[in-house]
């Protein structure tokens, strides 16, 4: 008789970008002239730069030191607590700035959006965000771009706090304006246990305290993309299998109330799995992480679900990137193993990792 065993089909084929040996990464973006760069909130570890670029094989702060280098929670003149960075379709590299260290209330001059000029690698805006925008309770997460509304694009960030009200932040980049949508709306809350209880390596994906019960993950309105033809944006709390989109038409129209804008709003039914991270790509096709599985997904326009791919080494798998040259990148990163939800006890393993997985697509480009 074998000893071999059925074993199930790889999926996909991951091809290992980079390894960190340091702090765990959130998000990841890719240049359109191929530079990689990368963030570490400041949730516990030694984050030497919450905002880095791959340069031969070594994470170097970028823009430059002094700017990963805050007085406080409030300096508006440095990163205090990166969770995202993305280039927008012009090639500029744009920091999402929780203000937000260990999840602490912010304070007005820590949350903003920053952008960086990548031709000379030089801040070129801040857009810092109101105490009404960037509640004491806020988390902000992660940010699309439209470049085609108003004069000067738009930008669409989640709110996934897990102690206040979620949903959408709205800003016009040419003013720095900034307005709440779909504040606290049914879709962007994270689920109950009684309706969402996931499974992360096959434990319970609960906050657990060393010395009390455990409590379900209260993160709200996380990932983020934004659809092909820019007329939809879709988004999903953290803890919940359902994915949402609302009109990115009503989100913009100032003169609509909140009631008007969450009648557009669409449950766009069960993905299969708690995501993290939501990409897009100029084909007209969302990427959504799996944590739940180790996996990325697919979903095509006509609301078909492929799975992209499965790799035990896709431990929370967190944001993900298309490239101009075909690629979606994603960080894995562990995050389900901090001690937060194992008792106290830090389960992490280094090092953390970025892939890459052909997809023969590139990036959605919504330019004037």
């Amino acid at each position: 008789m074998s000893d071999e065993l059925t074993s199930e089909e790889p999926l996909g084929r991951l091809e290992t970008v980079h390894t960190f040996s340091g702090a765990m990464p959130t998000g990841v973006t890719v240049s359109r002239q191929g530079r990689i760069f990368v963030n570490f909130p400041r949730w516990g570890d030694q984050v030497d730069a919450t905002v880095a670029e791959l340069r031969d094989g070594a994470c170097v702060p970028y823009p430059d030191r002094d700017w990963n280098n805050p007085a406080g929670d409030d300096d508006a003149g440095a990163f205090v607590s990166v969770q995202s960075v993305v280039v927008d379709p012009t090639d500029r590299l744009w920091v999402l700035d929780t203000g937000s260290p260990k999840f602490r209330p912010t304070r007005t001059g820590g949350p903003k959006l920053v952008c960086v000029d990548l031709d000379t690698d030089l801040v070129t805006q801040t857009i810092v965000f109101p105490a009404d925008v960037a509640l004491p309770s806020s988390y902000l997460n992660d940010v699309r771009f439209d470049l085609r509304r108003r004069s000067a694009g738009v930008a669409f960030v989640t709110d996934s706090s897990n102690s206040g009200p979620n949903g959408i932040v709205v800003v016009d980049l040419a003013n720095g304006t900034a307005w709440r949508r779909l504040n606290d709306h049914p879709s962007t809350k994270a689920e109950p246990l009684a309706t969402f209880r996931p499974l992360v390596e096959g434990r319970p994906f609960l906050v657990c305290p060393p010395d009390g019960p455990p409590s379900p993950v209260s993160m709200g309105s996380d990932g983020i993309a934004i659809s092909a033809d820019g007329g939809r944006l879709y988004y999903c709390p953290l803890a919940s299998r359902r994915l949402y989109s609302v009109s990115t038409d009503a989100l913009v129209d100032r003169s609509l109330d909140d009631a008007e804008v969450a009648a557009t709003v669409r449950d766009e039914g069960d993905k299969g799995s708690g995501s993290d991270g939501l990409e897009s790509d100029d084909a007209g096709r969302v990427y959504l992480t799996a944590y739940e599985q180790n996996a990325v997904l697919r979903r095509h326009p006509d609301g078909r679900f492929e799975t992209l791919v499965r790799d035990p080494r896709l431990l929370w798998p967190d944001t993900m990137s298309v490239s101009a040259d075909g690629y979606l990148y994603v960080t894995a990163n562990q995050l389900h193993r901090q001690a937060d939800y194992s008792g106290g006890v830090d389960r992490r393993r280094r090092p953390y990792a970025l892939f890459r997985v052909g997809i023969d697509a590139g990036p959605v480009a919504l330019l004037p």
